[in-house]
């Protein structure tokens, strides 16, 4: 992985890693509620949940990244995509691997291990870290507003709106977040699958590489 490509991967990680009456019957009730408070009920649901998919989009600097991401306490996994690339993440504790696209002839399809002390590692794992994620959808900025009703695949919601962008918020069931709007048209993303169950391994040492030696560090 070249410097470059690696610095804009970098960059992403910290774009994500930065911010009623009649209508509510039939609902949880959170719809009715302060918008502080609206978004206090939906962060205590998503903590109580192990799990999360996180897939969606999000525009920097004339690059739209792509991202499918599974994510629990102490593992996550998935992919982060541009028009040219496509890059593999998997964290199993402190363990970080990488796979790049680009490189998947020339290394056999392996992946790197990414060492801590490279200067990559807290952001790069910060996508594929369930709490590093969620800090940054509710850092909605100050002031925040309660919008209206809306629905996400289905199921209605209540927004609440701040400078740096919308979350909505399920109405049925647990308030959990559903999807956050970046300002400005810059990108959406889902959160589905909540609390549902899922797999990460390691990859076997013979499908391992020396990230040191392949990214120059």
């Amino acid at each position: 992985m070249t410097a470059a490509r690696r610095t804009a991967l970098v960059a992403l990680a910290g774009l994500l890693l930065v911010g009623c009456g009649d209508a509510d019957q039939g609902t949880n009730g959170v719809g009715s509620l302060a918008p502080d408070a609206i978004v206090s009920e939906a962060r205590g649901a998503a903590e109580r949940a192990d799990t999360v998919r996180l897939s969606g989009s999000v525009s920097s600097g004339g690059q739209t990244y792509r991202l499918d991401m599974r994510l629990a306490p102490d593992a996550g996994s998935g992919r982060v995509s541009t028009d040219r690339d496509t890059y593999e993440l998997l964290r199993i504790g402190t363990d970080l691997y990488l796979k790049d696209s680009r490189l998947t002839g020339r290394l056999g399809g392996k992946y790197m291990k990414v060492p801590t002390r490279d200067p990559a590692y807290r952001r790069l794992s910060g996508l594929t870290d369930k709490r590093q994620l969620l800090d940054g959808l509710f850092s909605l900025g100050p002031n925040p507003a309660r919008g209206g009703h809306r629905s996400v695949g289905g199921t209605p919601t209540v927004a609440v709106s701040a400078p740096s962008g919308t979350l909505d918020v399920s109405l049925r069931g647990r308030p959990y977040p559903l999807r956050y709007e970046r300002s400005g048209g810059s990108g959406s993303l889902q959160l589905t699958g909540w609390g549902e169950q899922f797999t990460v391994r390691a990859p076997d040492s013979g499908r391992v590489l020396d990230y040191g030696k392949v990214s120059g560090y």
